[in-house]
């Protein structure tokens, strides 16, 4: 189940990297194919006002309006407009040709705008001779819808794929450096400085710190600027800081947890209603394996928040052990036979020594409280403390003194003539 739980966890991650490069992917200002009736007339770029696509696409309704009318198709003009060159047909303009495009073409300004002319010109007169009759419009605007949805497929298609394959390439290799650093630290760690808690907080920072840099290298094959990358990473953070709080927090406590340190791995602690083994110490979560054998995952934020007693924090542990005396026993031998019992059982420290005192005085007995000190950790302190309550019953068995009935219980009037007087003694 845990493992399940960490591939899962791992897929997760692996899936948001790939669709976060790959959602840039499309954004980026790359130049488009202007397309009339499914057919490629010229490519643009981005400009000042417009990225690639939605200039692309304002030229292609443009010409579509044209074609609404085709008998009213002149030929396109060229105009000159300061340092740019703007084509027009039939005094609509389409496409404005600046410096930027022609030094993308590598040719002049007014070299492309003859070459961007005499491809609207040409295609403009297909899409005329196509439109000569109802049918043939038909026909013409069934067909270009085709062609433009399996053209602009195929051309994403061709430019997103072969980068997609190398992102993903990206992250599995940056994947497989993860695993081999945190395996690497873990062989080197137990060799060198043999802490299994800062062990666990730099594994995990080198594991996530790589996990990014995967991920701003597979945005870099991508076509990604890495600067951009990061300022999104940080834009997105904060957006989905709001909604991802909890888990946020969970992290942040998590960090905490390995850097205080207030317990480490291995140790026997208390948190709420949960008490056990610590395991494992995640960026997320705190697992804690209890003493029946579950394993239990608490919210870093709640481990972080709640009271911890940690039961091995002190490598002693005072124990103590009630029990029940007659009125009727010697208290000065009980209270020696009680102590040298608790003393001899396996587990007591001899310092500092056991100790007996009378802690109350009850109606029917009297309620004695040994104290002893022992291991801290939790299995050895129980094994300790039954074995302190069997040494008792057989020292006081042993001694003569007796343990109080708990069925039988002696009435002891306060008024003792008054109760002769009705029993007629």
């Amino acid at each position: 189940m845990l493992f399940m739980q960490r591939l899962h966890l791992k897929v997760r991650l692996l899936l948001t990297a790939f669709l976060f490069v790959m959602s840039g992917a499309f954004a980026q200002d790359e130049a488009v194919t202007v397309r009339v009736d499914g057919r490629s007339v010229f490519r643009v770029d981005a400009n000042e006002d417009n990225d690639a696509a939605t200039r692309a696409r304002q030229i292609e309704r443009r010409l579509d309006t044209l074609l609404e009318t085709p008998q009213a198709i002149s030929p396109a003009r060229i105009e000159s407009s300061g340092s740019e060159r703007v084509i027009t047909v039939s005094g609509i303009p389409v496409v404005t040709v600046t410096q930027t495009d022609a030094d993308d073409n590598v040719t002049t300004l007014d070299d492309l705008a003859r070459l961007w002319a005499g491809a609207i010109d040409s295609e403009l007169g297909r899409g005329r001779e196509r439109r000569l009759s109802a049918w043939g419009r038909f026909a013409a605007e069934v067909q270009a819808s085709v062609q433009t949805a399996f053209s602009r497929l195929l051309e994403s298609a061709i430019t997103i794929i072969p980068r997609a394959l190398a992102a993903i390439l990206v992250i599995g290799l940056f994947w497989f450096i993860a695993a081999f650093v945190r395996r690497f630290m873990r062989f080197v760690f137990r060799r060198v400085v043999e802490d299994l808690t800062v062990e666990n907080l730099i594994k995990q920072v080198a594991y996530y710190t790589i996990w990014i840099l995967g991920l701003i290298v597979a945005a870099d094959a991508l076509g990604f600027d890495p600067q951009t990358v990061i300022t999104g990473l940080g834009i997105t953070g904060l957006a989905l800081g709001f909604a991802l709080k909890d888990i946020l927090s969970n992290f942040v406590s998590g960090l905490l947890l390995l850097v205080l340190r207030p317990f480490k791995l291995g140790d026997q602690i208390v948190v709420g209603e949960t008490e056990g083994n610590v395991e494992r110490i995640e960026l997320r979560a705190t697992q804690i394996r209890t003493y029946d054998g579950r394993v239990v995952l608490v919210p870093n934020a709640e481990v972080f928040t709640s009271r911890i007693t940690n039961n091995t924090a002190q490598p002693v542990r005072r124990g103590s052990v009630e029990l029940f005396l007659g009125y009727d026993s010697d208290l000065q031998t009980a209270t020696r036979v009680i102590r040298e019992a608790t003393q001899s059982a396996e587990g007591v420290m001899a310092e500092p020594p056991a100790s007996v005192r009378v802690q109350e005085l009850g109606q029917d007995d009297i309620i004695v409280e040994v104290r002893f000190w022992t291991d801290s950790r939790r299995s050895d302190f129980v094994l300790t403390t039954s074995e302190v309550r069997e040494r008792i019953v057989t020292a006081l068995k042993a001694a003569n003194i007796g343990l109080p009935d708990p069925d039988v219980r002696v009435l002891v009037p306060r008024q003792t003539e008054k109760w002769r007087k009705v029993l007629g003694e």
